[in-house]
């Protein structure tokens, strides 16, 4: 996938926690992984980077972690 494609990954309620979003989305082996990338810089939300793992994501929201990218839908 490349940035301009992100994949969707679907949500069942509203809102999610960024750390939870990066397990769901296998962007992260564990929450303790989850944690460390985003306390490093290396995840962005909509195109800045975030440092709060208890970000709460909304739908069409776009994560990006390297070289992929994910859009939160609903269900």
């Amino acid at each position: 996938m490349t940035a301009e494609q992100p994949r969707p990954i679907s949500i069942r309620d509203d809102s999610i926690r960024l750390g939870q979003l990066l397990k769901l989305a296998s962007l992260a082996e564990d929450g303790f992984h989850a944690k460390e990338l985003i306390e490093n810089g290396m995840v962005q939300v909509n195109g800045e980077i975030e440092t709060r793992r208890g970000r709460q994501l909304k739908i069409d929201d776009v994560i990006a972690l390297a070289d992929e990218s994910v859009i939160v839908t609903s269900e």
